[in-house]
């Protein structure tokens, strides 16, 4: 009679508060007679070790996304060209103010902005709480245009 053990060892590493698996090894034994094998009769196999970076995840978020430019109409006193993060503002650049639970550099995909690249969040707003977005745009007008919408935010996760 053969009976085949499998045991599954696996390694485990907190990263930023998450748990991430970073290996696994199996070890196959085979007995016979319930009786215990030789080392020599021990097989080992080792997989890759997981890369915490290839974790990212991006996850979807329903959102209501509204513009802004660096006016004071827009920004009132805070009309300066420096972010929320004394990021200074260059002409033609794109990002984000969004609610504080996003940290500042949180990659998010905004249908219909940035030609659907990625952009960072880089401002804060006094309306911009939970699950709303102000985007960024050099003019008024273009603020303007953009109007009030509800999308499905995609929202890297790390």
């Amino acid at each position: 009679m053969l009976i085949v053990i499998l045991c599954a060892v696996v390694n485990y590493a907190r990263n930023e508060g998450r748990v991430v698996l970073l290996s696994t090894t199996v070890t196959e034994t085979a007995t016979s007679n319930n009786q215990p094998v030789s080392n020599n009769s021990v097989k080992e196999t080792n997989t890759a070790v997981l890369n915490p970076v290839q974790n990212d995840e991006w996850k979807t978020v329903r959102m209501r996304v509204t513009a802004y430019c660096p006016c004071p109409k827009c920004c009132g006193k805070s009309s300066d060209g420096i972010t929320a993060c004394n990021h200074k503002i260059q002409d033609g650049e794109t990002f984000a103010a969004a609610d504080q639970k996003y940290p500042f550099g949180t990659e998010m995909i905004i249908p219909g902005y940035n030609d659907g690249s990625p952009v960072e969040v880089l401002d804060r707003g006094g309306a911009i709480y939970g699950n709303r977005l102000d985007v960024y745009f050099d003019s008024h007008q273009q603020a303007l245009d953009w109007g009030v919408r509800y999308l499905d935010v995609k929202i890297r996760t790390r």
